[in-house]
């Protein structure tokens, strides 16, 4: 049996199409048009890149777009000034201040400033907070294209059992909030966990989050279970390349699972797009308009 290939990239570009159609009816009937604002501290080259796709992203779907670079020294005062001054400025719908932070930066300092009308990455602890209320209307990007995903291509997960393997703010703790709202049976494990062989067999759905490369070994899945990996690490392919894979063994994990997503193509495809809907959504919310269902 070969487990069934979940699509990311192709269930993004539809996801896309359809939050640049939304953007289009908002300017046209309301004159309004989205602004996404990105802070780097710091030349960390993957951060550039991420920064610069999800710009150019933007730009292409319609919004405006606001880039502010501050060097690797920058005090987190003049960090802080640069979030207050987007907080107050009103082209401005969604802030997103790329993680991680050089160490004189407080991440918790700026989550704290940062307006939640405007956390279009739902870091802070007022968005944090209201998903695990159930009234989240901004929801953490990756978690988001997971559960769309998983809607897609599973369906109801309701009473299934889902297993959630790392507990970051970014990913693993939205996502098994977002999975106890659908009903399912959910577990978290991570490094002080016992017996993490044991806790994936059991798991109708596998959720690998923890940046370790090929962590998750083909037998550890159950048959027929639904494995959604959001790992991306790189490693030596030889002869001076590499290449990008996931935390879950998918040459083994394929043969044995009955959906699975690759890496790359999978669930980090639905990322930056879920970082425009969040933005179109926040500047709806920030203009009393009805929020599009997307």
């Amino acid at each position: 049996m070969t487990g069934r290939i979940i699509d990311g990239k192709a269930f993004a570009a539809s996801l896309r199409a359809r939050v640049q159609e939304e953007t289009a009816k908002l300017k046209a009937a309301h004159g309004i048009v989205p602004g996404l604002a990105t802070v780097l501290v710091g030349n960390d080259p993957a951060s550039e890149v991420y920064v610069r796709n999800k710009g150019k992203t933007a730009e292409a779907i319609g919004f405006k777009s606001f880039h502010y670079a501050l060097p690797e020294n920058a005090p987190e005062a003049e960090v802080l000034a640069r979030v207050k001054a987007l907080n107050d400025d009103k082209a401005v719908h969604g802030i997103l201040v790329q993680m991680p932070l050089p160490k004189q930066v407080r991440e918790a300092a700026v989550l704290d400033l940062l307006d939640p009308a405007k956390d279009v990455d739902a870091l802070t602890a007022t968005n944090a907070g209201l998903l695990v209320s159930g009234r989240a209307q901004i929801v953490s990007c990756t978690p988001m294209g997971m559960m769309m995903l998983l809607k897609e291509y599973v369906g109801d997960i309701s009473g299934l059992n889902a297993l959630v393997i790392g507990r970051s703010l970014l990913f693993g703790k939205p996502a098994a909030q977002l999975l106890l709202a659908a009903n399912a049976t959910v577990t978290m494990a991570h490094s002080r966990s016992r017996d993490l062989p044991g806790l994936c067999r059991a798991a109708d759905i596998l959720v690998a989050a923890i940046g370790k490369p090929h962590f998750v070994q083909g037998d550890w899945v159950k048959p027929g279970a639904t494995v959604i990996d959001v790992g991306i690490n790189r490693v030596d392919a030889g002869e001076g390349k590499t290449k990008i894979v996931g935390d879950v063994d998918y040459e083994a994990a394929v043969k044995i699972a009955g959906a699975i997503t690759p890496v790359p193509g999978g669930i980090g495809a639905t990322t930056i797009v879920n970082l425009m809907r969040n933005t179109l959504i926040a500047a709806c919310l920030q203009s009393g308009l009805p929020v599009p269902a997307i």
